[in-house]
């Protein structure tokens, strides 16, 4: 979309004037300023500062349909600069969008408000990703940058053809995970990102030359960006910018030269500005600076009637492209359909339950990364709509089909990315993958280093986006490579993220069906943690229950008497198994329970978790330190597994050297029977 700014007549005295830029922007300036200052809490200097720019943006530019938020070829507009989150609800408010009312600014970080400190996405139509921590939202643009273009490869122009859009700051691009962003997108030349960064060298502490000397602009063009610079508060010029740079075959970084806080004689171009209301007086001094005569949150008829047909002009683009899609024939309309709705395909069913009787039925001891990379083999030929990669570590991950095709810079048809070693910048860029539709995005790279990418999975659980990472070398499994590749004490951390969803299989039965749980969980995400090392498949037979949607479940079940019950996930599944036969020597019978799941087995009805659990003593044994096993062993139960750090030696030596043996679950069992025994349990 795109023309000059609206100019409407007015009415009484002044019916001759036409209605200026600087006055669609002030209307953008005192919604955040009244806001804020209402709250008692909030960030009104960049609002001030990036009212001018935003408002060029949304009115000359931005395509978008205020009555239909979730359009699906939209522009994307993301706010990566989320503390600023008056200037989006602001604009949401203006152009139309029918929940964001003058009662929800006036709510702003209010309990219930569609107002929240920063913008939450799902709880705010017109929001399109969470963000807040600062270079998440232009790391999320990306993904939703090549997303683009990936359907647009599908589907053609006359259907799929929009551009994203990004107001970042100062502290985005001082972030790490935003240098990953920018040197992917600048090699994959995705030339429809367009970044306008409020360059206004302030931060918190205060002037960013405290702690700042580069040029982001001159990294940005190193990465293969267009770069330029802009005043920001000069209408014109910005159009022009955004104008020329929409014509790059390259993404856009556009340098807007702001001041902070602009208009408030007190306040602008001050670190005063950035986080705090500006007060009574300094509001009264701004409100004649801006010749805002206006009460709080009162916006001038002829102000909001322009801002409002901003918002119409949207709606004739979506008719127009609803219309054509209107006209494509049956099979046509289904085939785009079946691309944009993110769901699994009728071959899909099928195809699950033939893999997983192949693997009960064959038995094979293989590691579950291998067991992984058959699930994915098969997944690549029924669902077109898988997008996968690794962080440089396909062939450690096993992430790849032999039918993928790698996505190339100016080439998006294939299905397979290499995101290269930005772990950070590959979790939200997938991230960005599934907000925008269209694509199933699943990324691989070693457990241990899960903590790089932790800040993005734990945006995506918080949004509840479907998103998939295949996390391999899972464990002390791993041997050699030491305590730095070890991940001792990621599971209990991962664990510990709400909405997350952890699995540890452990044989390619569970791992298929793992993967099966994954892929159905519409708004959570998932990760995968996978072995190194071979294992043996111990699910046999045919079963039209996946059993790791329970969560956990017995695979070892003594009918007549049981003395202990062992606890066990992945790898160590069948060390529980090895202990049950020893103890069984002894004349003491052990259930053993896999669990590969604790967050679906936490879900489960209480009755189901008692039965698999049972009321006798408990043993857990997962080569990990003992986190959240503590709440389902009780105090008589005992934990085999890490207290430390690993160490570097061939993975059987480990597991013997710290104690992670059948022998030593023995051991742990009968101390476990002793204690409760005593106690008259």
């Amino acid at each position: 979309m795109s023309g000059d700014i609206i100019t409407l007549t007015r009415r009484g005295k002044n019916a001759n004037a036409k209605l200026t830029h600087r006055e669609m922007a002030n209307a953008i300036r005192f919604l955040a300023i009244d806001a804020v200052e209402k709250a008692n809490s909030g960030h009104p200097g960049m609002p001030m500062g990036m009212a001018d720019v935003a408002t060029v943006l949304f009115s000359k530019f931005l395509k978008f349909d205020p009555l239909a938020p979730s359009w699906l070829n939209r522009d994307r507009f993301v706010l990566s600069a989320g503390h600023g989150s008056m200037l989006l609800y602001a604009l949401l408010h203006l152009t139309g969008y029918r929940e964001m009312t003058i009662d929800e600014i006036k709510s702003f970080r209010q309990w219930g408000s569609k107002t929240p400190g920063h913008p939450e996405y799902g709880h705010t139509q017109g929001v399109e990703t969470t963000t807040g921590p600062l270079g998440q939202g232009i790391a999320t643009a990306v993904g939703m940058a090549l997303s683009e273009r990936m359907t647009n490869a599908r589907l053609g122009n006359d259907l799929f053809e929009h551009y994203t859009y990004v107001i970042c700051g100062d502290g985005c691009l001082m972030e790490g995970v935003s240098q990953e962003a920018i040197s992917l997108a600048g090699h994959l030349k995705l030339g429809r990102l367009i970044v306008l960064f409020d360059d206004n060298g302030i931060s918190i502490d205060g002037s960013t030359s405290l702690s700042c000397s580069d040029d982001p602009l001159a990294r940005a063009a190193a990465s293969g960006w267009s770069v330029r610079r802009v005043d920001g508060h000069d209408p014109k010029a910005v159009e022009k910018a955004i104008a020329e740079e929409r014509e790059t075959d390259r993404p856009s970084l556009i340098a807007c030269k702001t001041r902070i806080g602009y208009g408030s004689p007190g306040r602008e171009g001050s670190e005063k500005a950035h986080g705090a209301p500006l007060g009574a007086e300094e509001i009264v001094s701004t409100r004649a600076a801006l010749d805002w005569p206006h009460a709080p949150f009162e916006i001038p008829r002829d102000v909001l009637a322009a801002w409002r047909t901003v918002g119409e002009h949207g709606q004739t683009e979506h008719s127009k492209w609803v219309d054509r899609l209107a006209q494509l024939d049956r099979e046509e309309r289904e085939h785009i359909n079946s691309v944009l709705s993110g769901k699994l395909s009728s071959q899909y069913d099928a195809a699950m339950r033939k893999l997983c009787a192949g693997f009960a039925t064959e038995q094979p001891k293989i590691a579950t990364r291998q067991a992984s990379q058959q699930v994915i083999e098969m997944l690549a030929s029924v669902l077109p709509n898988l997008a996968g990669g690794s962080a440089d570590l396909t062939h450690s991950n096993l992430t790849h089909a032999k039918s993928q095709k790698p996505i190339k810079p100016g080439d998006y048809a294939g299905n397979y990315i290499h995101y290269g070693i930005r772990e950070h910048g590959m979790a939200a860029a997938m991230n960005g993958i599934a907000l925008h539709g269209g694509f199933i995005p699943y990324g691989g790279t070693f457990l241990t280093f899960a903590d790089y990418s932790r800040p993005a999975i734990r945006m995506a659980a918080l949004m509840g986006l479907r998103v998939i990472h295949v996390m391999t070398h899972d464990s002390i499994g791993l041997g050699e490579d030491g305590p730095t590749h070890q991940p001792v004490e990621h599971l209990a951390s991962l664990r510990a993220i709400p909405n997350l969803l952890v699995f540890r299989p452990a044989d390619a039965v569970e791992t298929a069906e793992a993967w099966d749980c994954a892929l159905r969980a519409e708004s959570r995400p998932s990760i995968l943690c996978l072995s190194r090392q071979a294992l043996p498949t111990f699910r046999s037979g045919s079963s039209a229950i996946n059993k790791v949607a329970q969560g956990a479940y017995l695979v070892l079940d003594p009918q007549d008497r049981c003395d202990v019950t062992l606890i066990a996930t992945g790898s160590e599944v069948a060390i529980a198994l090895d202990a049950a036969r020893l103890l069984e020597k002894d004349d003491i019978r052990a259930a053993v329970v896999s669990a590969p799941c604790l967050e679906l087995f936490a879900e489960q009805p209480e009755e189901y978790r008692r039965a698999v659990l049972g009321q006798r003593p408990r043993v857990a044994i997962e080569a990990a330190i003992e986190g959240a096993w503590a709440r389902l062993i009780g105090d008589d139960g005992e934990f085999v597994g890490m207290t430390g750090f690993g160490a570097s030696a061939p993975a059987n030596v480990l597991y013997r050297e710290f104690g992670i043996t059948p022998e030593g679950v023995v051991l742990a069992a009968k101390r476990s029977i002793a204690r409760s025994s005593s106690k008259g349990v």
